[in-house]
Order: structure tokens, then C-alpha cells, then sequence
């Protein structure tokens, strides 16, 4: 009875209530051009991006490395916590009730009583209390404690987007390493075939020992930069299979096939930067994380207040144990407790100004946090423009190289050129192949870097991963 006439009390609940900060936003991206689209034409355009670049190897790569990355199984584990403590607040609005039974051997001296007599009294029952939330304070807290599992949610997802950033990155610059090693090893052997072909002349007497060793400096060279490739493209492999959870060097036959480089899509779906907020998980944590400051704020005020508790019990008490659960041996007791700090020196009311201050410092965290997703997403998309232009530069220039060295070639065997022609035609050669390789790799990395921040790689890949994560 007691309780239900200081129920309108507890709809008391002090301290702000949150909102969401007003940003001022773009309405386009600067640096969009016509290979942007304004708004995803379908949610799997964010959601598994990395199918539009049609390589069945890392769709299996990716959705193996969601089952078994290390990273996710930790964040995993920190939403499991978050939920729990979520769970523990709310417990905090529950009474508690416990059961007890004992018995206590009580002996009085012949001074008191006149002779030796002893006594058992025996005794069951069960106690309750309950602190009631008359000012909000434990409801603050499971408003914080909500948020904290909301953001654990999101940092959650967005391991997922790191994650299969990547390994998809990886997965390109293994791809190509691969196209770089294979174009050095092919100039090796035509450099290598220029050699003997110039050592055959020298010895006919239709080229110099300089023309020979100028040759073979050449050679060596390029000889000398497959090493690095190597160690880069094996850095690569067994960076691939931690991501997966695995240990490295377990990718290296299914890997060991030299595979082209997926072709980057024509159209790119960039969205608008207000819809970036929605679907950038990392945002989501961070505008969480500031709703759960902003209830904790609440939470340090309502410590400010009275408290007022509840507690009861109810048992039995007979000195024979037979005599327990009797009308005569039925003892009850209900009690309330006011309490309110008088004096403590203002540490309550600075606990309320410490947490001000860490609610500032989420507040800013998060607009920051906004000004860097535009950023990253801006930088991403002059990257990728940038990396389309270069490519388109680089292949011309490689075609004309491979044209140049030919032609070289045939008129140095022809005698109408001399030899230091051939040998700067080869080197512009490897140079302009290996560029166009790098560039090629480039464009597609700025890609996966744009999506990444565009927040894509959780919206469905991640859905069964949250399951298991919630069934663990």
C-alpha cells in the first residue's frame, strides 16, 4: 500500500533529458564527380560492396573472416558485457528478497538466573527491501546503460566495416604484388634475352664489353627488385590469414594462383553526406556514447537527493523447532528509511560538475567525429577520381613504352640504333608496366578506403554475425 501511494513520486526524474546535437550539413559532396552516384541505387550497394568487383575468392575470403576474425570475437564479447550491465541496472529497480533459517544456543550464568539453564531458539523467515527511485537516479542509470550497449553495438559493426576493409585491401595489394612480380619476371627474361643477344654480337665483333655489361646492369636490376615484391606479396598473404583468424602462411596454396586484378565498377554509390550519419557505425557509437554521458548527468544529480527505502520481514520464531510455523511463533516487521546527506564537504555537487564535463567532452568527440567522416569520405572521392585518371595515363604510357621497346629493339638488331636506345627503351618499359600495375592496385584500395568510410560492410553482412554473437 505503501509503495502504490509514493508510486506518482517516482515519475520524479532529475538531471537533462537527452537530444540529438543539430549539425550543420552539406547537401552534396564536394568532390563528387559523374562517376558518383547522388544516392545508393539499392542498400546492397553499401551493405556488400565488395561483390561489385566480382571475384568469388574474396567473397569467400570476406564472409570466412566475419566467422572467424579475433577482433570480432572480442567486440563480440564487449557487447555481451554491455548487455549484462544493462541487465544489472534494471535489476536495480526490483526489490530484493532473501530467506534465512538458523538457530542460536543462548546459556545464562547462576549469577543472573539463580541456576545454569540454557536455551535454542529457533527461527524462519524471509527479509525484503527496496530503495524506491523517487528521482530518477536508477533510471538514469539504465538509460546510460542502454546507450553503453547501443554503442557497443555499433562498435561491433564497426569492426565488421574495418574487418572487411581489410582484408579486401589485402587482397588487392596481394593481387597486386602478383601483377608487379609477373611483369619484373617478364623483363627479366626479355632483358636477360637482350643480354645474349648482345654477348653474341660483342663476340662477332658488332658490339662493345660496354654494351655487355650495360646490359647486364640492367638485368640485375630488375633481378634485384623481385626479392622486395616477394617479401611484400607474402606480408600481404599472411596478413590475410590473421584477418581470418588463422595462422600465417595457411593461405599460401590457395593464394599461390596468379590472379588478375578485379576491375573497379564505373558507378560508385556515394550517397548524401546526412545519410553518412546514419550508416557510419562509428558515428552511431560515438552520438550513443553521448547519450549515455548525458544520463549520467542525471544520475549524479538524483545522488544529491533523499533516498528512500523500504524493508519488511516476515518468519517465525519458537524455541522448539516444532513450534515453527505457528500462529504463536509469527513474527513480522515493516520499516522506511529516509535519508538525505546534510554535509559532505561539496563532493556530491562536484561529481555532478565532473560529470558536465565528460558529457562536454563527448559532445565535442562526436562532432568531431562527424567533420572526419565528411573528411575521409571527401579525401576518398578525390582519391578515387585522382586514381581513374592515373590509370587511364598509365595504360597509354605503358602501351607506347612496350611499342618504343620493340621498335628499339628491331633496329638495334637491324644496325640502326645503338645499343644505349635498346637499353633506355627496356628500363621506360619496366617503369611504365609496373606503374600502370601500381595504379591500377591504387584505384581499387582509394575504392574500398571510400567505402569504408561511407560506413558500408554491416548493414547485411552483418546481421547473421549478430546473431551469433547474441546466441553466444
Amino acid at each position: 500500500m505503501l509503495s502504490t501511494a509514493l508510486g506518482g513520486c517516482s515519475l520524479l526524474q532529475v538531471g537533462p533529458d537527452y537530444r540529438l546535437p543539430a549539425l550543420s550539413l552539406p547537401g552534396k559532396w564536394f568532390q563528387a564527380d559523374d562517376t558518383a552516384l547522388p544516392a545508393p541505387a539499392k542498400a546492397v550497394d553499401l551493405a556488400e560492396w565488395w561483390k561489385q568487383l566480382a571475384d568469388p575468392q574474396l567473397d569467400a575470403l570476406i564472409e570466412r573472416a566475419l566467422h572467424g576474425s579475433l577482433d570480432l570475437r572480442a567486440a563480440q564479447a564487449r557487447l555481451r558485457q554491455a548487455r549484462a550491465s544493462r541487465d544489472l541496472a534494471v535489476a536495480g529497480l526490483a526489490p530484493s528478497v532473501s530467506a534465512s533459517t538458523g538457530a542460536t544456543r543462548s546459556k545464562s550464568s547462576e549469577a543472573v538466573s539463580g541456576k545454569v539453564s540454557g536455551k535454542t531458539l529457533y527461527d524462519a523467515g524471509f527479509d525484503a527491501s527496496w530503495e524506491l527511485d523517487v528521482f530518477g537516479g536508477t533510471r538514469r542509470g539504465i538509460e546510460a546503460a542502454s546507450a553503453d550497449q547501443a554503442a557497443s553495438q555499433a562498435s561491433l559493426d564497426n569492426a565488421r566495416v574495418s574487418l572487411v576493409a581489410e582484408v579486401a585491401l589485402n587482397y588487392i595489394e596481394l593481387r597486386g604484388y602478383q601483377s608487379r612480380l609477373a611483369i619484373a619476371r617478364a623483363n627479366l627474361v626479355s632483358q636477360s634475352e637482350t643480354l645474349e643477344i648482345t654477348r653474341w654480337r660483342n663476340r662477332a665483333g658488332l658490339a662493345t664489353a660496354l654494351d655487355v655489361e650495360q646490359a647486364l646492369t640492367t638485368r640485375e636490376q630488375t633481378r634485384a627488385s623481385i626479392p622486395d615484391l616477394q617479401s611484400s606479396l607474402v606480408q600481404a598473404e599472411n596478413r590475410l590469414a590473421v584477418l581470418l583468424g588463422q595462422n600465417p602462411g595457411t593461405l599460401h596454396a590457395e593464394l599461390a594462383a596468379v590472379r588478375p586484378l578485379p576491375d573497379a565498377p564505373a558507378r560508385i554509390a556515394s550517397g548524401i553526406p546526412a545519410n553518412v550519419l546514419r550508416q557510419r557505425p562509428d558515428l552511431i557509437a560515438a552520438e550513443r556514447t553521448l547519450a549515455a554521458e548525458t544520463a549520467r548527468v542525471g544520475q549524479k544529480m538524483a545522488a544529491r537527493f533523499p533516498s528512500l527505502s523500504l524493508s519488511g520481514s516476515f518468519g517465525w520464531q519458537a524455541y522448539s523447532f516444532g513450534a515453527l510455523g505457528g500462529s504463536d511463533s509469527l513474527v513480522r516487521a515493516l520499516g522506511g528509511t529516509l535519508a538525505a546527506t546534510l554535509f559532505d564537504g561539496g563532493r556530491l555537487r562536484r561529481q555532478v560538475e565532473v560529470q558536465n564535463a565528460v558529457q562536454e567532452q563527448a559532445l565535442v568527440a562526436y562532432e568531431s567525429s562527424v567533420l572526419t567522416a565528411l573528411e575521409e569520405v571527401e579525401n576518398a572521392l578525390a582519391a578515387h577520381a585522382a586514381g581513374r585518371e592515373r590509370v587511364e595515363a598509365r595504360r597509354q604510357a605503358a602501351e607506347a613504352a612496350r611499342n618504343a621497346a620493340r621498335l628499339a629493339r628491331q633496329l638495334y638488331e637491324s644496325g640502326l640504333t645503338d645499343f644505349q636506345k635498346v637499353l633506355e627503351t627496356e628500363r621506360t618499359l619496366l617503369t611504365a608496366e609496373d606503374s600502370l600495375a601500381n595504379a591500377e592496385t591504387t584505384v581499387l584500395t582509394s575504392l574500398i578506403q571510400l567505402y569504408k568510410a561511407l560506413g558500408g560492410g554491416w548493414q547485411a553482412g552483418g546481421s547473421g554475425n549478430q546473431n551469433n554473437a547474441e546466441n553466444t
